[in-house]
């Protein structure tokens, strides 16, 4: 596939063109130069970082002084993670994807913050109704409690299970700079 040089690429296109320079292996250097007239450094060091999460590894003993680092791509990581590429990829064109997982986690949490308080203050209101006699509303407001609690669990055991959710925890740091 031929590119008119005046074109500039998309993040998913140089990320893909990467990947494939990557299948036969290629040089840091080699990939700057290929991808000079439709990108800025910038674009292409941050397209590399999103091909390494997709298979690209480097190859520490084909390392130039000159050329940098050899880069060859994992197929079998590659072909595992080919179905989701297509999901991920657009969303890098929308912004950083590190900020867009860090904001959909802590949004999961104020969701989950916000069913705790909404149970427990029905459950409350069940109690006062309980004692000021009021035994319908009182049943009322605690079937309500009880169903938001069951969601609530629900909620967080699905919080809890997800991979994406449980490694940030809320926290953009890596694990050995907390």
């Amino acid at each position: 596939m031929m590119i008119e040089p005046s074109r500039r690429l998309s993040s998913l296109e140089l990320s893909q063109k990467i990947l494939e320079m990557g299948k036969t292996g290629v040089y840091r250097e080699s990939i700057f130069e290929a991808l000079r007239p439709y990108a800025t450094k910038k674009q292409i060091r941050a397209a590399i970082a999103h091909a390494k999460q997709c298979g690209l590894h480097s190859v520490a003993n084909l390392r130039d002084d000159t050329l940098g680092t050899y880069y060859q791509l994992d197929l079998v990581k590659y072909q595992t993670l080919k179905p989701t590429l297509n999901d991920t990829l657009p969303l890098m064109e929308q912004g950083e994807l590190a900020q867009q997982l860090l904001t959909t986690t802590r949004t999961l949490h104020q969701i989950l913050a916000f069913t705790r308080m909404a149970w427990m203050a029905l459950a409350i209101a069940a109690c006062i109704s309980f004692l000021l006699g009021s035994n319908r509303l009182g049943f009322g407001t605690l079937s309500g409690a009880v169903s938001i609690a069951l969601l609530w669990g629900v909620q967080q055991q699905w919080v809890r299970r997800s991979p994406t959710v449980k490694d940030t925890q809320l926290n953009p740091l890596p694990p050995n700079d907390r």
